[in-house]
C-alpha cells in the first residue's frame, strides 16, 4: 500500500528492486539516443555537437539518478542538466516539442525494456513480476515513479528554456534601448555606428523616420499594436518610438489605431542622419500637450503645429512680445479690452477685410471701421505697418491669459 505521507511516487517502489533494475536501465541508453535520432526529426543531425554531447550526458544522468531514488522519498538531487538542455533549445531557435517528444520517448523505450525483461514468456503474470522481485503493485508504482520522474526533468528543461528565452529578451531590450537613446542625442550617429547599433538591436535602418513620444506607462502597450519595424524605449521619462517610414501609404492610419486614444505626439520625418531634430520637435509638443496647449487625444502631429512651438519656444521671448505690442490694451478697461481683442482678432482673421470681420462679429460694417479706427490710434500706426500687424497677431494667440490677468 502507499504510504500518504511520502512526497514522491518513487518511495513507493522497494529499494530491493535496484539491483535486479540496474543492468536493465542502465543498459538503455543507447537504445533511448538510437530511438530518439530516429523519431525525431530535428536531432537527426544534431547529435554530434554541444547538444548531442549535452542528450547524451542527459540521458546518463537520468538513468543513475532513477535507480538512486527508488525506494527513498528524496527530491531530484540535481537538475541542472536538464536546465541546460532547455537552454540549449532556445539558443539552436527550436521549440520545446523535439525535446518534450525526446522525453517521451526515452520513458516509453526504458519502460518496454523493463516490461520485456518482466515478461518470462510463460504467461504467469505475478511469477513475471517477481523475475524483478516486485509484486504486481509495486510493478504499477514503478511505472508512476518513472513517468512522474521524467516529468519533473521536462519540467526543468521548460524552466531552463524559459530562462534563456527571457534572457535573449532582456538583452534584444537593453540594446535597443541603447539604439533609441543614441538616436535621440545630438549629433546624430554616422552611419557606421549606426549600422552596428541597428545590427544588434535587430533593426533595419529605414530611409525616413519619425520619432513618436508617448507617455511612458503607455509605451509597452503602444508597441504591442504597432508594425514589428520600429525601435522603442524609455528615454528621459518619456516612450520614444521611431516609426519608420511615417508617410508612407497606411503607415499614419496604422500609427493612429495603435494609440486607440492614447496621447501622442509624432515629430517630423526625417533621414536616419537627423533623428535628434524629430526627437526635440515630438518631445516640444509633447509638453505642450500635457500643459494643455495642444489636443491630447489620439495623435498630434508636431509639424500641424509650428506657430505653437514658435510661440512657447521661448517664453521670455514670447513674453517680451507680448508685453510690447498689446501694452495699448492693458491700458483700456476689462470691457473695452475685451471689445478690442475681439475686433483686432477678427479683422486680423479676415486679412483686413472690414466686411468679413463684421459678419464674423454679427456687426455693421461701420462699427467695426469706428473701432478700428480707435485701435489705429491707440496702436499709434503699429496696424499700418505689416510687421507690425504680424506682430500684434502673434502677441494675441500668445497673449491670452496675461490679458485676461488685466
Amino acid at each position: 500500500m502507499t504510504d500518504a505521507s511520502r512526497r514522491h511516487p518513487w518511495a513507493d517502489v522497494p529499494a530491493t528492486a535496484r539491483a535486479r533494475l540496474r543492468p536493465i536501465v542502465l543498459g538503455t541508453g543507447d537504445e533511448i539516443i538510437a530511438t530518439v535520432r530516429a523519431e525525431v526529426a530535428e536531432y537527426a543531425l544534431s547529435m554530434d555537437g554541444e547538444f548531442g554531447r549535452r542528450i547524451r550526458l542527459g540521458v546518463s544522468v537520468a538513468l543513475d539518478q532513477f535507480l538512486d531514488l527508488l525506494g527513498t522519498d528524496a527530491a531530484l538531487p540535481d537538475t541542472r542538466v536538464y536546465f541546460e538542455l532547455g537552454r540549449v533549445e532556445h539558443r539552436h531557435g527550436r521549440t520545446m516539442d523535439a525535446l518534450q517528444s525526446a522525453y517521451r520517448i526515452g520513458s516509453r523505450v526504458l519502460w518496454r525494456r523493463i516490461a520485456a525483461a518482466s515478461d518470462t514468456g510463460n504467461g504467469d503474470g505475478d511469477r513475471a513480476a517477481d523475475d524483478l522481485g516486485l509484486g504486481p503493485d509495486a510493478i504499477f508504482r514503478l511505472a508512476e515513479a518513472l513517468f512522474a520522474y521524467i516529468e519533473q526533468l521536462a519540467a526543468a528543461s521548460v524552466s531552463g528554456y524559459a530562462y534563456e528565452q527571457s534572457l535573449a529578451a532582456g538583452s534584444r531590450q537593453a540594446r535597443q534601448h541603447a539604439l533609441v537613446e543614441r538616436l535621440c542625442r545630438t549629433p546624430a550617429p554616422e552611419p557606421p555606428e549606426l549600422d552596428a547599433l541597428a545590427r544588434e538591436a535587430e533593426w533595419a535602418p529605414p530611409k525616413s523616420v519619425g520619432a513618436l513620444v508617448v507617455a511612458e506607462e503607455s509605451l509597452a502597450t503602444v508597441c504591442r499594436r504597432l508594425p514589428p519595424d520600429i525601435a522603442a524605449s524609455v528615454v528621459d521619462r518619456v516612450g520614444v518610438v521611431f516609426v519608420p517610414d511615417p508617410d508612407g501609404p497606411g503607415r499614419l492610419d496604422a500609427v493612429a489605431d495603435a494609440l486607440r486614444g492614447t496621447a501622442a505626439v509624432l515629430g517630423p520625418t526625417v533621414t536616419p542622419d537627423q533623428t535628434p531634430r524629430t526627437v526635440t520637435r515630438a518631445r516640444a509638443a509633447w509638453a505642450l500637450q500635457q500643459d494643455g496647449h495642444l489636443p491630447d487625444d489620439g495623435l498630434v502631429r508636431a509639424d500641424d503645429h509650428l506657430l505653437v512651438l514658435l510661440l512657447h519656444a521661448d517664453v521670455t521671448l514670447t513674453a517680451d512680445l507680448v508685453a510690447q505690442r498689446l501694452e495699448p490694451l492693458r491700458r483700456m478697461t476689462a470691457t473695452a479690452r475685451d471689445r478690442a481683442v475681439t475686433t483686432l482678432t477678427a479683422w486680423l482673421d479676415a486679412h483686413g477685410d472690414v466686411a468679413e470681420a463684421a459678419t464674423r462679429l454679427h456687426v455693421h460694417p461701420q462699427t467695426v471701421r469706428y473701432r478700428l479706427a480707435r485701435l489705429r490710434e491707440a496702436f499709434a500706426g503699429v496696424l499700418d505697418d505689416p510687421v507690425g500687424r504680424l506682430e500684434v497677431a502673434l502677441a494675441l494667440r500668445a497673449g491670452g491669459p496675461s490679458l485676461a490677468e488685466g
